[in-house]
């Protein structure tokens, strides 16, 4: 849901904030088999981490991989993330290996940025990461609260493309300016007076004016290279008509192209979800799909726990 301070200038780097969702998610099942195969969504993915875990970790990589689902690849939804921390958690379970969650995500070199991804994998919730000082291995947690269970996240995806990732991100960060210094105070005081205040009292529309004003900041920052504070026009037409019906927390997830917002029940998300494809059937690459806050960690079963 956004960076605090993209250049480091009060002294820590990055730093972020976000959130675990239900209905998006990556499962995923291993087994005993004569060599490596992964079968199911983003199984070549799955397949190259797994190699690479094993190399690791020593142990043999003659497993099946099922996929029963996979977070959509390249859309700001932490997908790598929680493909890598996935496959981890099953290889530390399988192999019983005793690791923890950022042993595992330091072996796949996630959290180099936000550390978002691996805080949710832990722990679930509404999670802010302290960002990256000079001993970092990944980021910490400071911040973790759950989420009000009646409130919806609406997502709003253009199929046609991806954001920046891999070496296309690292290119595009060494291409922004310098994030302004009082500009990431600014925002660190909206977040840790305002925004997390608002959560743990349920205000929904201050929580959301806090967020979208760190995302219109931070957009506004990456326009440079993206193309605006979204990166798909069309997304961001559709974000503005959602924030006229009363929708709070405007913003694009990472590098986009998926928009985001939120709103008070899931009434009010059906609801605004089927005028969206009344009044945007002209636009057949967009999609439009509701989520639940997950106010819990990932979960890992051995066979005998099922």
């Amino acid at each position: 849901m956004g960076f605090i301070d993209l250049s480091g200038s009060l002294g820590r780097k990055f730093g972020s904030i976000g959130v675990a969702l239900n209905e998006i998610s990556t499962r995923l099942s291993i087994s005993i088999a004569d060599k490596l195969l992964a079968k199911g969504p983003s199984s070549a993915r799955a397949e190259k981490c797994t190699r690479i875990l094993c190399e690791q970790l020593k142990v043999s990589n003659k497993i099946q991989i099922n996929i029963e689902s996979a977070i959509p690849e390249h859309v700001g939804l932490g997908s790598g993330t929680q493909m890598a921390l996935a496959i981890g958690s099953a290889l530390n379970g399988f192999y019983q290996l005793g690791l923890s969650t950022r042993e595992i995500a330091q072996l796949t070199d996630r959290g180099m940025r936000s550390g978002i991804g691996i805080g949710v994998f832990e722990q679930g919730g509404l999670v802010v990461d302290g960002g990256r000082g000079e001993k970092t291995i990944t980021p910490p947690v400071i911040s973790h609260m759950d989420i009000p269970e009646k409130w919806r996240f609406i997502l709003v995806f253009d199929q046609r493309g991806q954001g920046f990732h891999g070496e296309q991100e690292i290119n595009a960060f060494k291409e922004l300016p310098p994030f302004p210094d009082k500009e990431a105070a600014r925002l660190c005081y909206l977040l840790m007076m305002q925004g997390l205040p608002a959560v743990a009292e349920q205000d929904i529309e201050k929580f959301g004016d806090v967020i979208t004003q760190l995302q219109n900041s931070v957009g506004e920052h990456f326009s440079s290279v993206q193309g605006g504070v979204f990166t798909s026009i069309e997304v961001a037409e559709v974000m503005r008509w959602l924030e006229q019906q009363g929708a709070v927390a405007i913003g694009q997830t990472s590098w986009g192209p998926t928009g985001f917002c939120l709103v008070d029940s899931a009434e009010k998300a059906d609801l605004l979800i089927l005028q969206m494809q009344q009044n945007f059937s002209h636009l057949s690459h967009l999609s439009f799909v509701a989520t639940s806050a997950r106010n819990s960690g990932g979960d890992v079963f051995l066979s005998e726990d099922l």
